[in-house]
């Protein structure tokens, strides 16, 4: 009898070289192979350990591999895992009972992606002004800010003001006006009688952790209430605990009309997206008109209703806000040494780097080669979005990295 030969582990760097080949190149990733991971630590094929200061651009709020999330994931993996949507699941009520009740809306279309999210806001959002606003039928517009960033799908890149995620992928989508961000007058003055909504992140994450000024989502929701059109907020990064609040518009005690949600709230584990509304929102679709295999199926919805029960308790939300303020005081005193500006709001900063000390990739480099991973963005800044989870002593160690970098 032939027995195959065993193959040897491959190592960092064989692995990197083996994607090239076969994978498209639709990134450029830090030069880190990581295999395993527990809480706010990763490890690689080496056995390098690395803390994470990305999670996953919030996807992972509540670590690596959260004992409640991998508890609800396997328990569902016993049961039942797909039935798409031309059946009911006996976990999907749950799911939705609990996020209507987290956000204080009514009903929930379950997606799986942040991209979709968005995408099904879009629909949902013309539908409404043609059936409940009156637009003429093809008319409806989207107010959309300068530097979003909703995701990737063409329609999206279509209202995108960055060239890199747009050059070669026209024609495009009509139907969106863009406004500066954090600007009232501009908004009011793109807003007409065919405008269905305002589509904002309450925070810019993509764009540098970039933070409007206090009263600007208030400003945005009477505007959009005078208007007679529906405020969309998308929360895709910013919710979910990631700011010290369930949601970064509960810094203004502000509802929209439309909620998006995803990442964290798959947990890390599975894909799981959402739009949150009001029910003279989501009424509008009816069966046949929107739909997605995958979208509600059983393992999400498990999951997913294990993240709400987490943030019901309010722990993270706290954390984060806790920490925040170590986080903030950590780069506060690193401004003027390397730094030359910040954004910060709970567990979620944009840190300027002095350029000439280095791009934002560069000091990514520098500071994996210290162990600690984070992703840098429009040339000069780095991200930071460590795991609610994270301790005072990491995030301390962490910030102890940069400075040694920056110096």
């Amino acid at each position: 009898m032939t027995v195959a030969p065993v193959k040897a582990p491959r190592s960092s760097a064989e692995l990197i070289s083996a994607e090239t080949p076969v994978l498209a190149h639709n990134y450029h990733p830090l030069p880190v192979v990581v295999a395993r991971a527990e809480g706010t630590w990763v490890e690689d094929v080496e056995g390098r350990r690395y803390l994470d200061l990305l999670a996953g651009y919030s996807a992972l709020n509540f670590g690596h591999r959260h004992p409640a999330l991998i508890e609800a994931a396997h328990r569902q993996l016993d049961q039942l895992t797909l039935t798409s949507r031309a059946f009911h699941n006996d976990r999907l009520a749950g799911f939705a009972e609990g996020l209507a009740q987290l956000t204080g809306l009514d009903m929930v279309l379950p997606m799986n992606t942040g991209a979709e999210a968005v995408e099904s806001a879009v629909k949902v959002a013309r539908k409404w002004a043609y059936e409940v606003k009156g637009v003429p039928a093809d008319r409806a517009t989207i107010v959309v800010a300068d530097g979003n960033f909703h995701g990737r799908t063409t329609t999206i890149v279509s209202f995108s003001t960055d060239e890199s995620a747009r050059a070669g992928f026209g024609p495009f989508t009509p139907g969106f006006r863009v406004v500066p961000y954090n600007d009232l007058a501009a908004l009011e003055a793109a807003i007409d009688e065919t405008t269905a909504a305002v589509l904002l992140e309450p925070i810019q994450g993509e764009a540098g952790v970039v933070i409007p000024d206090d009263g600007y989502l208030t400003g945005v929701r009477d505007l959009t209430r005078r208007a007679g059109c529906l405020f969309i907020a998308d929360e895709i990064q910013s919710g979910l605990g990631r700011t010290g609040r369930t949601l970064a518009v509960d810094h203004e005690a502000v509802r929209p009309d439309m909620l998006l949600l995803g990442k964290a709230l798959g947990g890390g584990i599975v894909p799981v997206s959402a739009v949150v509304a009001g029910r003279d929102v989501l009424g509008v679709l009816r069966p046949g008109e929107h739909g997605s295999t995958f979208g509600g199926n059983p393992l999400s919805a498990a999951v997913g209703s294990a993240v709400v029960d987490l943030l019901a308790t309010g722990e993270f939300q706290r954390r984060a806000a806790d920490l925040g303020k170590v986080l903030r005081t950590g780069l506060e005193a690193l401004t003027g040494k390397g730094v030359t500006g910040f954004r910060a709001r709970g567990l979620w900063a944009g840190v300027d780097i002095d350029p000439a000390i280095g791009t934002g990739r560069r000091i990514s480099e520098l500071l994996l080669a210290e162990g600690v991973l984070v992703k840098d963005t429009h040339g000069s800044t780095i991200r930071l979005a460590p795991p609610l989870t994270i301790t005072r002593e990491e995030l301390e160690s962490a910030l102890a990295a940069l400075e040694r970098v920056l110096g």
